[in-house]
Order: C-alpha cells, then structure tokens, then sequence
C-alpha cells in the first residue's frame, strides 16, 4: 500500500498544477471537474451535497467499507471548505454572532487575543486544509463524542487502519511539541495530496495572501503560516 501511494504521490505532484487561489480556497469545488459532491450515503449534515476531491472521495469510500467489515460506521460531518465559507465561519465568531466556549468575542479588544481564541479550532480564511478538498472531518467535531464508547472504537480503528487508506490525522495531541490548532481525532488528511499542497503552501503564500476578512491584519503577528498551517503531525 505505501509503494502505490508514493506513486500517486508523485504522479500527482509532476502532472497536477497549483496555484494561489486553489491553495487559498478562493475557488468553487462545484465548478472543479476534480471534486466529487457527497451524497447521504457517506455524509451527514451540512456535509451532505458538499464537494471532495475525487481521489479523497475514493479512498474514503475504501475505508468507510473496510471500517463495515468490523462493524463501524464512518461518514463524513465536513469536507471542502472554500474561502467563502471559512471566512462565514471566521467572522461569526469574531463579531460575537457564534459565541466560543460561551463567550462573545467581539468584547476582547485586543484583536490579536481574539483571533488566538477563535485558533483554536478554526482556521483563518485562506489558511484551512479543507480548502483543498483532502481532509475530512468524521463522524462528529464535538470531543464528547470521542470520549463516548462507539467515539472511542471508531478513534482507535482509524489510529490503526486510516494510514492504509492515505489517511492522517493532523492535529495531534501537543505532548510532542507539536504547534497550532488543539487536538481534532475527527479531522482526518488524505496525505498524497495534501502533502504536495502544503509544501506548495509554504513555497507560494505569503502574509500579503492572507486577507479580505475580518481580522485578517493578526495573521502575520500570530505566526499562521508558520505555527498553524505548517504545524501538523503528518507524514
């Protein structure tokens, strides 16, 4: 399994362009031949007729029936996130309209503070991994879930089985010095796509990049490239 996905990796990587808008988000999955749309047989909720690249699809799809082999269920709760709607997601929270952890934001005046508190567990806009159509979030984002007994069964079958598929989880647990976003066991990435994104990432965005939303001035002062969107536990 490792020997194919270093070669999808590297056919991807030598056949496949990138540019800023694609590694930004600012582009519509629904208009992209290389998106698939999700239906209700693997999605749940507001994942439900969103988009994933076609390679991701597939090897969720795989998993998603080997995980039925023990007699577990995944499906998707997120998938392709573009600018538009991260930036939705991004701005309820820092104008107060969606409170976090019980708190409106907008009565932190020191706006660095703020964005620090939303980083928590949402990217900036132009930031997020889910722009690029290979990471997921399974079954639930809420850690109540993952600390319930079937949570619990389907976080230990994805440590040991997701890695078959291409799958990673990217934001660890922080013991091993890892920096960014808190731990997610939902958020799983397809690595032989993501991979080559992120280093594209590192290679072509800049600060100057990182704007058109609230908020957008902090990202340089917080590091996002850096600390955040660079700082993943995957292969």
């Amino acid at each position: 399994m490792k020997i194919s996905l270093l070669f999808l990796f590297l056919a991807f990587e030598l056949q496949t362009p990138v540019n800023k808008s694609y590694l930004l988000g600012r582009f519509d999955p629904s208009k992209d031949t290389r998106f698939a749309q999700l239906t209700l047989t693997r999605a749940r909720g507001n994942a439900v007729n969103s988009y994933l690249r076609k390679e991701t699809f597939d090897a969720f799809e795989k998993m998603a029936e080997a995980a039925e082999k023990d007699s577990l269920n995944l499906f998707i709760v997120s998938a392709t996130r573009n600018f538009n709607y991260q930036k939705k997601i991004w701005e309820n929270k820092w104008n107060g309209k969606v409170k976090v952890n019980g708190k409106d934001l907008s009565s932190v005046q020191d706006r660095n503070e703020r964005a620090r508190i939303i980083l928590l567990y949402s990217s900036m806009p132009g930031t997020s991994r889910h722009h690029w159509g290979t990471d997921i979030d399974i079954n639930s984002t809420d850690e109540a879930y993952f600390n319930s007994t079937e949570g619990k069964k389907i976080y230990r079958w994805l440590t040991l089985h997701a890695n078959e598929f291409g799958f990673c989880q990217p934001y660890t647990a922080k013991q091993n010095g890892r920096t960014g976003y808190e731990e997610e066991k939902w958020h799983w990435s397809y690595t032989p796509l993501s991979k080559f994104f992120l280093e594209e990432y590192k290679k072509q965005i800049t600060y100057s990049d990182i704007t058109g939303f609230s908020g957008s001035k902090t990202a340089e002062a917080l590091n996002v490239i850096s600390y955040y969107v660079a700082g993943v536990d995957c292969p």
